[in-house]
């Protein structure tokens, strides 16, 4: 029992996540970004002094984390058995959000499909930072794809792995690391320095876990497009390992992701990804898939080796 409950646990999570989806009220993470939103108002108090702002990020990652780890490593400790195992399950599931990608998702391929590129634009905005009424069909379609295959990576893929490395505590750390960084880590004159720590923590919480979604897509998908698109293509991205997600899948795709995007500050010239279909609704569901079946091929991979293992030590 001891051996397969890491399976279980995975199983009961992404099962969770299945019929229930997030939380609609009073889900953690929301409430941790509420205090994260506080926290960063009252210490960024020196946005353009870049050792002062520096060390205020640094001590509101360390006031915002150390308790709530605190609170995982005494659960997995306190608890045993079937106890935990709930803990664990719930905790997973509360991390993951495969079913909300998937629902976002569509919420933009659907509109797209039936030409209404308003709505689209209006669903879009919901999941990604890009100025949104500028975008034209392929740009709406191109940001939703990007978006189901980031977020597959850091919502889904990089959950399961902190959950397998490291339990609850790797579960947790790597969530609230992760909400940081989305709320912080932006190149402004607000959050350049004081964002700059949950970044950086953000970027080695997720290297092995971006390079095992890239392989995932890999396999799934076009593999030697998706390899070729992996090697050339991501070192040009600014984001270690969003480069590597993304061009993985948009090479597993075929679909040419990347380019020049309006944002809010302007238009961001990025480096080209992918193959050589524009982006569509297709592209979308197709990215969703891709989410999907990877959480299967994941769950695969833990039960053959919990088998090996069992033959192994029995």
């Amino acid at each position: 029992m001891l051996l397969f409950a890491p399976l279980i646990v995975c199983v009961l999570a992404l099962a969770f996540d299945h019929l229930m989806g997030e939380p609609r009220h009073l889900h953690p993470v929301v409430g941790f970004g509420r205090l994260a939103t506080g926290v960063e108002k009252r210490l960024n108090t020196a946005p353009g002094n870049p050792w002062r702002s520096l060390l205020a990020g640094l001590f509101s990652v360390f006031l915002l984390t150390a308790p709530m780890l605190g609170l995982a490593i005494w659960i997995s400790v306190a608890l045993d058995g079937v106890l935990l195992l709930l803990a664990q399950a719930v905790t997973l599931w509360l991390a993951l959000s495969l079913r909300g990608l998937a629902e976002h998702g569509k919420a933009v391929a659907e509109p797209l499909r039936q030409g209404d590129l308003e709505k689209a634009r209006d669903q879009v905005s919901r999941i990604v930072s890009r100025k949104a009424s500028a975008l034209n069909e392929q740009g709406v379609a191109a940001a939703a794809t990007e978006s189901m295959l980031e977020n597959g990576a850091d919502a889904v893929f990089a959950s399961l792995f902190w959950f397998l490395v490291a339990g609850i505590p790797g579960v947790v750390m790597h969530r609230m690391v992760n909400t940081l960084d989305a709320m912080w880590g932006y190149r402004n004159p607000r959050f350049l320095y004081f964002g700059r720590v949950a970044a950086r923590l953000d970027d080695v919480m997720g290297w092995v876990p971006a390079r095992l979604t890239a392989l995932t897509y890999l396999l799934l998908g076009e593999r030697t497009r998706a390899w070729w698109c992996w090697r050339t293509q991501a070192p040009q991205w600014d984001s270690p390992n969003a480069g590597a997600v993304m061009a993985a899948g948009a090479g597993a795709l075929n679909v040419r992701l990347g380019g020049p995007s309006p944002y809010p500050s302007g238009v961001k010239h990025r480096p080209v990804l992918g193959g050589t279909q524009a982006a569509n609704a297709a592209s979308v569901e197709a990215a969703i898939a891709l989410v999907r079946h990877g959480a299967w091929l994941w769950l695969g991979g833990v039960l053959v080796v919990t088998a090996l293992i069992f033959l192994v030590v029995r």
